[in-house]
């Protein structure tokens, strides 16, 4: 999630309100023309950030792997929206985004799996692991991308042992990356407070994909062993199934 900016109700009530209606118009609209679900999930999303909807059951834990999962949860929350989502016309989302309720700078991110971390010297909130071999399909490389570990300023949760410009930085699944944050580029216009993570196709020539196209991207539904796919989950908020 790129942009949507949920405004504390004890600081812009009014705000808070026009944004909630202008959020679920959309959606609505969208959702008729489409028969798209992310209009229900944007009205859990609201309520979980505003703090008036906390069903711990509605949550996700991090550093834990799902059945038959080969990667491990990335940070605690609801997973709000999901891979190939829309939460506004013409929109489809790379990735999941997975919101803490909490306030920036609170909620850990951990490694999903053994990698090697980059962070380009211009990323305030961003990292992204190469994963040699995809457990799915042995040989091919992939990339883990996690984004929004910033202040709504840009001054960056990321942990300090990944400053800007480090390069291969050996990780293992489960090592401490940073926190979430709201940072959007635009500090008039912070997202809610959450993580996005996405798994990043390879160019074939060792280099990632730019993750702001679908298509560069894959379905992450099977990596963490959830129902993350919007096309298939319905309205659903997703956690992990119980193990038989």
């Amino acid at each position: 999630m790129k942009n949507i900016n949920i405004s504390s109700p004890r600081k812009s009530a009014p705000i808070g309100w026009i944004l909630f209606i202008g959020l679920l118009a959309g959606g609505m609209a969208y959702y008729l023309l489409q028969g798209r679900t992310a209009v229900d999930r944007t009205a859990v999303v609201v309520r979980w950030i505003r703090g008036t909807q906390k069903d711990p059951g509605l949550a996700i834990q991090a550093l834990k792997r799902c059945p038959d999962a080969p990667f491990l949860l990335p940070t605690s929350g609801l997973v709000g929206y999901l891979w190939d989502d829309s939460f506004r016309p013409g929109h489809r989302h790379q990735g999941i985004d997975i919101f803490s309720g909490t306030e920036p700078g609170i909620t850990p991110v951990y490694a999903a799996a053994d990698g090697f971390l980059t962070r380009q010297v211009d990323w305030k909130s961003t990292i992204i692991l190469r994963i040699p071999s995809d457990p799915l399909l042995p040989g091919r490389q992939i990339w883990l991308y996690y984004t929004h570990m910033a202040d709504k300023e840009g001054v960056s949760f990321i942990h300090p042992d990944y400053p800007p410009g480090s390069f291969e930085i050996p990780v293992k699944a489960g090592q401490l990356l940073g926190y979430q944050g709201n940072y959007s580029g635009n500090p008039a216009n912070p997202v809610g407070v959450h993580l996005h993570f996405s798994v990043v196709r390879d160019d074939g020539s060792g280099h990632y994909l730019n993750e702001l196209e679908i298509q560069n991207t894959l379905d992450p539904s099977p990596y963490l062993g959830m129902a993350l796919n919007s096309k298939t989950s319905g309205a659903e908020i997703p956690v992990c199934p119980v193990a038989p």
